[in-house]
């Protein structure tokens, strides 16, 4: 017989590692450290490998374990798993709403009380997991609805799948289906390809279709070696309680230590619901998992009863769907664009292909490092991604659809504007024009100079700068100043009142603040953030280009690379020429910047430097920096000792685990708005 003690340390460990894989896993709030973890669970190992008899089916331990399988075995749901009926656009929700609407007066019910859940439709594998008594008994695919596969071992190895129910949760149902999406999130999806590449195995073509590939492995080893994800969203079969709405379910399973979708929100007519939906396309390139759409489900779970199905489709549930932010295309090409500070830039010219709602016919493929990691051949059949507004970036290549006569890429040695040889930089990734007259590098820096986000000069588009440069009518920004309106007018498709609006707006530019002008420097490394920063240090341009790179560097939020180039800019003859003639044109070079706006000086976050990261409850990253700045703090794109705050949202990135190394104090939306209010 079993001491005990031993018993009963047993219990207290399974209990103890439960507690924190949930607060790790599901919570995303972990209470101790890694190593604090690994000694408990190390622990727990040795005790049951000492008493095997005690070993239990929901230990922590057994998450994976067992031999490949030979196949799967089909299994019954104890309900069916039903599909979903799809809204393309805002006319078919509505649509469906108003039969909906009808169907409920049918049944007598008083429709205009009714509430909604709004859920988002993770893009990843359906599966049903049954829990008998509180532990995980059976976890399997959808299949058909009815009959799906058994994929209990490697339902196991996914770390936010419970093998036991939480306390909270009771009383516990003698038996019920638990409803959710297995994903794969989006970096472990590209680390994933990144591996299959490098192993020469063929990658996937999307997340979904990496998470039901590692999901349905007879080896659950190799499901456990793969980061597979998931989120919980409702039940099938429920034996011996009763759920009275859509929203108990879900607090219920949040209670029973199931990751509940922190998005999931109530909604009350259909116009709530578009505005919801509209929300989620806007957020949606934010997350670090796939959503294809919104799921907007009637909260009563009688009436749900009552509404019925037609055919595999409830009747009081919908998918509100968004245009594909996936697709297949061939790459033809890849070319080569010529940067304002000489960087080689290649890019893809793709066959045209519909995706986010667009034709696509070029996409981002950042360097040529980037390139070779993925593998990216011409003639490649490869994946392109478009998630909100942002250029379409091609995944990976599908290396299974090869013929033998894809190409691969080798970056010019010349540069293709100039003919220049080109330049590697040591720790650098880019491949530099070396050039001062490039005429490449000269066109590019006139339009970042006219550019919105620097000089702002309406009308001076990229075809205009191009032409102007080609007649020689400018050599670089400083000769947009002494355009007249005669020389534009005689240009194709411009007339004099064009001509006039655009030397109009040419001159408007010249009261742009210290700030935006050397930001349109195009100066290596100094972005619109940066510019700021040392105008407020050194309080004009002029003052900046006197200064030596280690007062420079004493600059918060400057480090030495970007001192180094500031410094060297300012040293080179040929800026030292253009920022002469950008002063006699009247731009502000010797001006000292303005004080800050009333209000800011003085507020609670002054001298306060913050940094945003993930996507929060009820403020986008516009109204937070907006309502920080405001109150006289200041908003950085990157963490560093310097950082006061990190306003943390859902999702985070890199930059949580910055901070905490950093020890850099973590806010989430509510501490923020309390530290506003002083």
């Amino acid at each position: 017989m079993a001491d005990p003690a031993i018993s009963q340390r047993l219990d207290e460990l399974r209990e103890t590692i439960r507690h924190h894989e949930y607060r790790y896993y599901v919570l995303d709030s972990p209470e101790i450290s890694d190593a604090e973890y690994d000694a408990f669970f190390q622990e727990l190992q040795e005790l049951e490998a000492a008493h095997p008899e005690l070993v239990t089916a929901d230990s922590p331990t057994q998450r994976v374990g067992g031999e490949p399988l030979p196949g799967f075995v089909q299994v019954r749901h104890l309900e069916p798993m039903l599909s979903l009926a799809n809204a393309k656009n805002e006319e078919e929700l509505k649509a469906w709403y108003a039969r909906l609407m009808k169907l409920c007066a049918d049944a007598g019910t008083d429709y205009w009380d009714l509430p909604f859940v709004l859920e988002p439709k993770i893009d990843g594998l359906a599966v049903s997991l049954r829990y008998e008594e509180g532990r995980l008994a059976i976890g399997a695919t959808r299949g058909n609805g009815d009959i799906g596969e058994d994929v209990t071992q490697n339902i196991r190895t996914i770390p936010s799948v419970p093998l036991a129910l939480r306390p909270e949760a009771q009383p516990f149902p003698s038996v019920v289906e638990v409803r959710g999406e297995v994903y794969l999130p989006l970096e472990a999806f590209a680390r994933l390809n990144e591996q299959r590449l490098a192993a020469g195995e063929p990658t996937f073509a999307n997340p979904r279709n990496a998470a039901a590939g590692s999901l349905r492995q007879l080896d659950p080893r190799v499901t456990a070696s793969r980061p597979l994800a998931a989120w919980f969203y409702g039940v099938g079969y429920v034996e011996g309680v009763e759920f009275p709405t859509q929203q108990s379910v879900l607090e219920w399973l949040r209670q029973g230590g199931f990751r509940v979708n922190p998005h999931i929100r109530a909604a009350a007519g259909a116009d709530d619901i578009v505005e919801a939906f509209r929300w989620w396309q806007d957020h949606r390139a934010d997350l670090d998992y796939d959503i294809d759409g919104v799921v907007v489900k009637l909260d009563n779970r009688q009436l749900q009863g009552v509404l019925g199905a037609v055919g595999r489709d409830p009747r009081w549930a919908v998918a509100f769907k968004f245009p594909p932010t996936t697709a297949q295309t061939k790459l033809l090409s890849i070319n080569i664009n010529v940067g304002r500070t000489g960087v080689l830039n290649p890019w893809a010219l793709l066959e045209p292909v519909e995706v986010g709602g667009v034709t696509v016919e070029r996409a981002t493929l950042h360097n040529e490092e980037d390139i070779k990691r993925k593998d990216l051949r011409e003639g490649d059949i490869v994946v392109l991604q478009r998630a909100g507004d942002v250029i379409p970036q091609i995944v990976a290549p599908l290396t299974d659809l090869r013929t033998g006569l894809e190409k691969p890429f080798h970056m010019p040695d010349k540069c293709p504007s100039c003919g220049t040889a080109v330049v590697r930089v040591p720790r650098e990734v880019a491949v530099r024009c070396p050039n001062p007259d490039c005429p490449a590098k000269r066109s590019e820096s006139i339009k970042h100079f006219v550019s919105k986000s620097a000089m702002d000069i309406d009308g001076v588009g990229e075809k205009l700068v191009d032409r102007l440069l080609e007649l020689g009518l400018i050599k670089d920004a400083a000769g947009l100043y002494l355009v007249k309106p005669g020389q534009l007018a005689n240009l194709e498709r411009l007339g004099e009142k064009s001509a006039a609006n655009i030397v109009g707006a040419i001159e408007a530019s010249k009261t742009r603040p210290p700030d935006r002008v050397l930001f349109a420097l195009g100066i290596p490394h100094v972005g619109a953030e940066n510019a700021e920063l040392l105008i407020e240090r050194f309080g004009s341009v002029a003052e900046l280009s006197r200064a030596s790179a280690e007062e420079i560097a004493e600059t918060p939020g400057i480090g030495p690379v970007i001192a180094a180039s500031v410094h060297e800019f300012f040293r080179d003859p040929r800026n030292q020429d253009l920022l002469s003639r950008l002063e006699e044109a009247g731009l502000k070079i010797s001006e000292a910047a303005e004080a800050p706006a009333k209000g800011a000086e003085g507020g609670p976050l002054t001298g306060k430097t913050f940094v945003l990261t993930g996507t929060l409850p009820s403020l986008s990253r516009q109204e937070a920096t907006e309502m920080i700045e405001a109150r006289g703090g200041r908003v950085t794109d990157s963490v560093s000792a310097k950082t006061n705050y990190l306003v943390v949202g859902e999702s985070p990135g890199s930059k949580l685990a910055k901070a905490e190394k950093l020890g850099v104090p973590i806010l989430d939306e509510e501490g923020l708005r309390h530290l506003v209010a002083g």
